[in-house]
């Protein structure tokens, strides 16, 4: 193994692609409803429904970002052990976190100069950052030093397309991406907005959708139009506790394209406090952003 793929509990892979891929993953701490508590990023093995139904009966989940000791604590042994680092983590838009690690890959090439450690910011969240961590192993099995395959990840970042809608304006209006007024305006109208992972990693507005059905139908029309080869990709779909819609939304992309491989699972917790239950998103690689 040349080197090891590093993500944190923001890129919602399950538990079975961190296995076959040999992928490690960093715990994320928070609180919620006062209590502490760590997810340590196997979605298979996070109750979500239970999560979620605490959303919605108004639980306050407080997050954290990932600190630079612990970037430097699990990084080090890795480098003493003779391989370099690739740290694919959640965007610095919406995040310190990447800052963080960025600090600590300086200090731990300057202990060990004749090792790598880049730090990929994937300018996304969820799966963003949890699809490009796959991208890493696959290069590492195709023979790709760090250096190589960190260079790839940053040019395939800008073709990551994350798209997203949510069913309760309000989660978005308490982290600050909307105000008050719109998320009010907006639940009595019924307005779906279409969100997306920008070029500068920031998550705004597309569009404004009357009802999920067309907030649906807005995604399944970027990835028909977006796209690049879907046949050979591993596509992602997350949602906030509802199922039945994400199946829906998978249906409706396999009648476009039946890609490679189609994860579905639920949103991880840590930024799922953010967008609320009923989200629904959609990652995929395809034209620049």
């Amino acid at each position: 193994m040349s080197f090891t793929v590093f993500t944190d509990g923001c890129s919602n892979l399950p538990g079975r692609l961190l296995t076959e891929l040999e992928i490690r993953v960093l715990p994320c701490s928070y609180v919620l409803d006062g209590v502490p508590g760590t997810y340590e990023g196997d979605i298979d093995a996070f109750d979500t429904h239970a999560y979620y139904d605490k959303l919605r009966s108004g639980s306050v989940m407080k997050t954290s970002l990932l600190n630079t000791h612990l970037f430097l604590t699990h990084f080090r042994p890795e480098l003493e052990a003779g391989r370099d680092v690739i740290y694919v983590g959640m965007s610095s838009g919406i995040s310190g976190t990447i800052q963080a690690a960025r600090i600590a890959a300086e200090e731990l090439t300057e202990e060990f100069p004749e090792r790598t450690v880049r730090v990929v910011d994937s300018l996304g969240a969820g799966f963003g950052p949890g699809l490009l961590s796959c991208r890493a192993s696959e290069l590492r099995a195709e023979g790709k030093s760090a250096t190589e395959a960190a260079d790839i990840l940053d040019e395939e970042v800008m073709h990551l397309l994350q798209y997203f809608t949510v069913d309760d304006l309000n989660f978005l209006k308490r982290t600050g991406r909307v105000s008050g007024a719109t998320a009010a305006i907006g639940t009595v109208l019924n307005i779906k907005p279409l969100l997306w992972g920008d070029p500068t990693g920031h998550i705004v507005a597309l569009q404004k959708c009357r009802g999920r059905k067309k907030a649906i139908d807005a995604i399944v029309e970027l990835y028909r139009t977006k796209a690049i080869h879907p046949e050979t990709q591993r596509i992602a779909i997350s949602h906030g506790d509802c199922e039945a819609d994400a199946k829906l939304l998978a249906d409706r992309i396999c009648e476009i394209c039946q890609p490679k491989e189609l994860i579905i699972c639920p949103h991880e917790p840590f930024t799922g406090a953010h967008v609320g239950p009923g989200m629904l998103a959609l990652f995929f690689f395809g034209e620049h952003r």
